[in-house]
Parts: C-alpha cells; sequence; structure tokens
C-alpha cells in the first residue's frame, strides 16, 4: 500500500513523483510506455518540436535550469525526451514507476480511504491518495473513415510515431489534418515524399517560430537570472516570459499598431497572441491581428488560389489554439504538394490504393494521422476512476468537468487532477503548472496528516462557485462563443469553458489563499 500512486511519467508525473517522495511519502508510479516523457514518449513525427522556447519550458529547478544546455529555440522532439530523461535521473524518480503498465481502474473504498488500482498486466496496487498526471493532450483521437479497414498502404498516427525510422522517400504520401501537428509534420515530409497531399477541413491560424540555435549568451543570461526568471514566470499569465500587450488596439495609432504587429511577428511564436489587451475578446481587434497575420500569408504563397485556401477566415485568430511552424506556408510552393480541400470536397472513403473524395481518387503509398487528441477528459475517463457505488468521472462530468480548482472533483474523494479541466492547463506552461500544482497537493497531503485526516473533496459550494468562475472569466472571450476543443457543448446548446481562462498567476495566487485559509472549499474527515 502506497501514499499515492501517480498515473502518467510525463512532465507531470515525473515532477510529481520526485515531489513526493522528496517530503517522505511512499509513492509509486504507473506509466504505459516503457519510459518517461509522456506525450514527448510517443509523439516521434518529423518535425516535432514544443511551441514555447526551452528556456520556458523547463523545470525552474537551478540545479537542473544550471546544467542543461538547449540546443535550440525550441526544442525538438528528440531533444525534449532527453531532457525529461535527464530530470528523472537526476531526480531518481525512475526507480518509483511501473512502465509498460496501463491503468484499467481505480475504485475508492470508503471503509479504508483508499482506492485499489487495477492494471492491464494484473498488477494490483492500493493507495491512500490517486493522482493524475496523464495531461490533457495525451490520448491520441483514432481515426475513422468509411473503408479504412480496406485500404492496403501503410498508416501511421502523429501520436503514436514508431520509434524507428520511417522511409518515405519516393512515396506518394498523404497528410490528414493541418493543426499544430500537421503544421509540423507538413515541411518535414515534403522534401522527401516523391508528392505529398495534404487533406485540410480548416485552414488555421499559423505564425512563424523564427527558430534556430539557442544563443549561447542568452542562455548564460538566464542561467544568472534564474530567481529572477522564476519569480516573473509564477507571475505570468501564461507561466512564461513573454511579452504582454501594453494596452487594447484603439490606443495605439494605425502606425502604432503595424509597427507592434510587426514586432511580435518578428518575435515569433505566441507573442502573436497577446499584441493588444483586447484581440481575445473585441471582433474588431481581433479582425485587425487575423488580417494581419492574412496579408503575410498572401505574401508567402507563390499561388493566389492556394493561398486562398490557406487563409483562415472560419473563426476569429486565437479562438482555436494558434499554431507555430517552420516554412509550414512555404510547402505550398513545392511543385510536389497539392492542398485537397476536404471542406470543398469532402473525403468519402478510403480504398485499397488511396482516398476518395467526392471529386477525385488519389492513390497513396502512406497515409499520415495528424489528427490530434480527446482534450482534457480522454485519458481520465480511459482510467476508469469510479467511487464504491460505481459512479465514475465520466457520470460526474456529464455536462462538462466540474472541480475545485481544477485539482478535485467531488464525490471521488482522495482524487487530484494535475493540469486538468479548471486549472490554467493548456493555456499556460505545464512546468511552472505542474510545479505549483504538485506542490500544492503535497502540502496538503501533509496538512490532512497533520491533523489526522484520512479523506478530503472539495465542498459542493465550492466547486459550484469555482466552475461560475471559470465560466465568468470565460464569458466575455471570444473563444468562448467559437467551437474548439477548449468549450464542452451540452446537447442543448449549452457550454462549459474547460481550462481556467483567468491566468496561471491568478490561480496560484487562489491556491495559496486556499492554503492559508486553512484549505478553504475542501471538506476533511
Amino acid at each position: 500500500m502506497y501514499d499515492v500512486i501517480v498515473v502518467g511519467a510525463g512532465i507531470g508525473g515525473i515532477y510529481a513523483v520526485h515531489r513526493f517522495a522528496q517530503q517522505g511519502l511512499s509513492v509509486a508510479g504507473v506509466e504505459g510506455a516503457p519510459g518517461v516523457g509522456g506525450v514527448w514518449y510517443h509523439n516521434r513525427y518529423p518535425g516535432a518540436r514544443v511551441d514555447l522556447e526551452g528556456i520556458y519550458y523547463s523545470y525552474f529547478d537551478p540545479e537542473l535550469y544550471r546544467r542543461w544546455t538547449w540546443k535550440e529555440r525550441y526544442p525538438s522532439q528528440p531533444e525534449l525526451l532527453a531532457y525529461l530523461n535527464f530530470a528523472a535521473d537526476t531526480w531518481d524518480v525512475k526507480r518509483h514507476f511501473r512502465f509498460n503498465t496501463w491503468v484499467t481502474g481505480a475504485t475508492f473504498d470508503p471503509a479504508t480511504d483508499r482506492y485499489v488500482v487495477t492494471t492491464d498486466t494484473g498488477l494490483t496496487l492500493e493507495c491512500r491518495f490517486l493522482v493524475m498526471a496523464t495531461g490533457p493532450l495525451s490520448a491520441a483521437r483514432q481515426p475513422d473513415f468509411p473503408g479504412l479497414d480496406e485500404y492496403r498502404g501503410e498508416t501511421l498516427l502523429t501520436a503514436h510515431w514508431p520509434d524507428h525510422p520511417v522511409d518515405v522517400a519516393g512515396k506518394r504520401v498523404g497528410v490528414i489534418g493541418t493543426s499544430a501537428t500537421g503544421v509540423q509534420v507538413i515541411p518535414v515530409l515534403a522534401p522527401q515524399a516523391s508528392h505529398l497531399y495534404v487533406f485540410q477541413r480548416t485552414a488555421n491560424y499559423s505564425v512563424p517560430a523564427h527558430n534556430g540555435p539557442m544563443d549561447p549568451q542568452r542562455h548564460e543570461e538566464h542561467v544568472a537570472r534564474i530567481d529572477e526568471l522564476t519569480h516573473q514566470c509564477l507571475h505570468h499569465p501564461g507561466g512564461t516570459d513573454l511579452p504582454l500587450a501594453d494596452g487594447p488596439a484603439a490606443s495605439f495609432s494605425p502606425a502604432e499598431r503595424t509597427a507592434l504587429l510587426e514586432r511580435r511577428w518578428a518575435y515569433g511564436g505566441h507573442a502573436m497572441g497577446t499584441v493588444f489587451t483586447d484581440q481575445g475578446t473585441d471582433v474588431a481587434t481581433n479582425e485587425l491581428v487575423a488580417e494581419f497575420v492574412r496579408q503575410k500569408i498572401r505574401t508567402v504563397v507563390a499561388r493566389p488560389d492556394v493561398a486562398d485556401k490557406l487563409i483562415p477566415t472560419a473563426y476569429p485568430i486565437g479562438t482555436r489554439r494558434l499554431c507555430v511552424d517552420t516554412n509550414y506556408y512555404q510547402t505550398f510552393n513545392r511543385d510536389n504538394v497539392t492542398l485537397v480541400d476536404i471542406r470543398e470536397d469532402p473525403i468519402e472513403c478510403f480504398t485499397a490504393t488511396g482516398v476518395r473524395t467526392r471529386a477525385a481518387h488519389y492513390d497513396l503509398d502512406l497515409v499520415v494521422f495528424a489528427t490530434g487528441f480527446k482534450p482534457f477528459t480522454g485519458s481520465l475517463f480511459k482510467a476508469n476512476i469510479r467511487a464504491a457505488d460505481g459512479t465514475g468521472l465520466s457520470d460526474l462530468w456529464a455536462r462538462g468537468p466540474v472541480t475545485y480548482l481544477g485539482l478535485q472533483v467531488r464525490g471521488l474523494p482522495n482524487l487530484f487532477i494535475v493540469n486538468g479541466p479548471g486549472s490554467p492547463s493548456v493555456l499556460a506552461n505545464f512546468f511552472p503548472t505542474t510545479m505549483q500544482q504538485s506542490a500544492f497537493i503535497g502540502d496538503l497531503i501533509a496538512h490532512m496528516a497533520a491533523h489526522n485526516h484520512t479523506r478530503v473533496e472539495p465542498t459542493e459550494q465550492a466547486q459550484r462557485e469555482w466552475t461560475a468562475h471559470v465560466a465568468e472569466m470565460a464569458a466575455p472571450m471570444l473563444r468562448y462563443k467559437t467551437p474548439n476543443y477548449m468549450v464542452h457543448v451540452n446537447d442543448d446548446g449549452s457550454r462549459a469553458f474547460i481550462p481556467y481562462p483567468g491566468g496561471f498567476d491568478r490561480h496560484a495566487r487562489k491556491c495559496a489563499e486556499v492554503e492559508a485559509n486553512g484549505y478553504e472549499g475542501f471538506a476533511f474527515s
């Protein structure tokens, strides 16, 4: 029997195991993959890299920070996996994990205030506290097209790319999906394939990363001020040091607005998401930023007819995940790349030799599905977490996720979620959010031990008020009104915004306030 079982060995699981072991708790980790890394273990597709700079996408641990130097501004998957192994080895957490083991169920026993955790290997474990560090984007969305079973060519899923080289040379390749993953894999596959067909349903906004080798001087500057950098990131809405907007668009002249947009474009990456304070809430300001990006696309794509299909108009910029790329739009200037607009010409089915749309048939040797994930709930529901009466997380969240602080769910005592719904999650940097939330959970467990408590869950009022607060913060956002993976839509049309949109800094302050007030909002027994 363990004090804590942590499910997942990605960014969250590595640190959570380290934090709990450090405070003297007996802890076991359970991970389905053969090693640590989480999404960065599985996402091995060509071009896979993080869309946040490595100097921020790191554990803010002074020892680790000083001993690791990123090779690129935006690290690639092999480097990210190496870093997570480096962290796990430095903290000696691998010995706590059961690898190649998937959790198939976890049931709370009220007689003992413990979870009984079952796995696909037959191993059964018990714990006082169950911590889900499975990540909000980890359960791959499986492709489901008519006739897929008949296709005789090769198929690959970006979210579960094989760990051996894939021969693309001379092949006719199709990529289905043009979101964050698609914009990374497409430019890398195009030079290798004899012909690349890109099947696009929705044109997405993508901005350049301006990636390159890590500047050694910049790295040294950050190492020298690691304490200051940590402080800045912990007090930043995104958990980074990215530049924030100075004001609404109306407070600047047209020339000043253009200059701001050009500076952010030159900076690269997600800095384009915070040019003006009102671009996420005001339609006119949002359109100003969107049209700036559209014009940039027009200057890159040589053929106007192709550019027209690539230019996003279906939704406001930033209301879906802003993509960050290297030479994505330039790829469509290649003679061996064809863009297939499947909103205009939908895929009807797969055949033995390729893909049939309403208007044409495309012979393909290899199809790459860049179809993303089942966000937020996919891995959590898969773990089959249940109360003693059989009530599962999927039952409690039938109308969308409800939590207290994104950390706990009423009805499932002693269950904690790292980077879950109701926390900053995908709207902030996973590293500082993971560290802050794991520390909060660890301190709460210590509080329970000091007061002889064996069970904790949110009060009904605290959970209701936090859910209402999340909704209130989301209400003015254009993102809340736009169909996207951060919004749960019920059959009656009602909506629930899933992550906490108030910023990492505000969430961390609220957690600190809750702790200072004796963990108000939690019911102990």
